[in-house]
């Protein structure tokens, strides 16, 4: 089974996103907490995962995080 690089996948693991976006796996935790609203929060089971794209227009969307 070939593995899915990072920046082709749709929903990224915390650890995933955390490389990916250059942030902590805290502050992806408390982000994807605080705005379960805006979309970017997939929850499969108990596993949290983030939608690449979404985040990545959330990020683009604020001044500071």
């Amino acid at each position: 089974m070939d593995n899915v690089p990072i920046w082709e996948k749709f929903a990224l693991t915390i650890q995933e996103a955390a490389q990916y976006f250059n942030l902590g796996e805290k502050k992806i935790r408390k982000l994807a907490q605080e705005h379960v609203d805006f979309g970017f929060v997939l929850q499969n089971g108990s596993k949290t995962l983030i939608k690449r794209k979404k985040f990545e227009e959330f990020i683009n969307s604020t001044s500071s995080i």
